[in-house]
């Protein structure tokens, strides 16, 4: 059973800072690259961040870029979301997922990944 489960989401006020991780089975981790996604209230989910399984290769949505950012820990099973200045527009909930892929490979789309967590909410006042 391959399972993935985030924690760090809270409460912060605008231009603060939190960081996600995402704790992956061993079995999950090597092979697979890892992303996070968010899904804001009436919202579809949408791509925030990508990183492939060697680490070597990350990727940001163009609202994100320069505020966020992505890393894994092979050591410890967790790929992390650091995120600075959050803004209002940051709240929703944020999911990690891991797809199976080739080291240096990206996975962009939703449909390239098999495992998804349960989400950890991540609220920005203003």
């Amino acid at each position: 059973q391959v399972q993935l489960v985030e924690s760090g989401g809270g409460l912060v006020q605008a231009g603060g800072s939190l960081r996600l991780s995402c704790a992956a089975s061993r079995r999950t981790f090597s092979s697979y690259a890892m992303g996070w996604f968010r899904q804001a209230p009436g919202k579809e989910r949408e791509f925030v961040a990508a990183i492939s399984w060697s680490g070597a290769y990350t990727y940001y949505a163009d609202s994100v870029k320069g505020r966020f950012t992505i890393s894994r820990d092979g050591g410890k099973n967790t790929v992390n979301l650091q995120m600075n200045k959050l803004e209002p527009e940051d709240t929703a909930v944020y999911y990690c997922a891991a797809g199976l892929s080739g080291p240096q490979s990206l996975v962009l789309r939703e449909s390239g990944y098999n495992y998804w967590g349960q989400g950890t909410q991540v609220t920005v006042s203003s």
